[in-house]
């Protein structure tokens, strides 16, 4: 049985070491990046690289500005700007779309208020004519009189 025989029988032993060596190298590592930063060579490098990317970031903002170009917080602003317009776009075009399904739904109340207006004048003719019909029958009854009955008081039309 070989050696890596033997570590693949005990998966908790080999995890322990891959453990154990990984701690060692960020160990490692932490005590590297520490040495580095405590480095002054190193670490004035680093203030002049940052310094340096300071400038370029100033010198390309004052570029853009001559040429007349936007930075890109600029355009950031403009795209948010632009989803707002276009939300408020369509809170408009829902508003209109409302707007007219309810005129159409008044002209077609419209319509039918002219149908009913046409159907009270038909009423009005037929309450005409049977006002007219009532009348004729009172004459009537006042002339001839119901069997069976006193004749009727004589009530003035009008």
């Amino acid at each position: 049985m070989s050696d890596t025989d033997h570590l693949s029988d005990e998966p908790g032993r080999e995890q322990g070491l891959r453990q154990k060596i990984a701690g060692q190298a960020e160990d490692t590592i932490g005590r590297l990046a520490d040495d580095l930063l405590e480095n002054p060579v190193i670490n004035s490098a680093l203030s002049r690289a940052f310094t340096a990317r300071e400038k370029v970031a100033q010198a390309q903002q004052t570029a853009m500005d001559a040429l007349n170009l936007p930075s890109a917080s600029e355009l950031e602003k403009l795209g948010r700007r632009l989803r707002t317009i276009s939300q408020r776009l369509e809170e408009v075009e829902d508003a209109v779309d409302k707007i007219g399904l309810r005129l159409e739904t008044l002209a077609e109340e419209a319509r039918s208020g002219s149908k009913l207006s046409d159907q009270l004048g038909r009423m009005e003719v037929r309450l005409e004519q049977l006002g007219r019909d009532v009348g004729a029958l009172r004459r009537d009854i006042v002339r001839e009189g119901v069997p069976g009955e006193p004749p009727p008081a004589i009530v003035p039309e009008g």
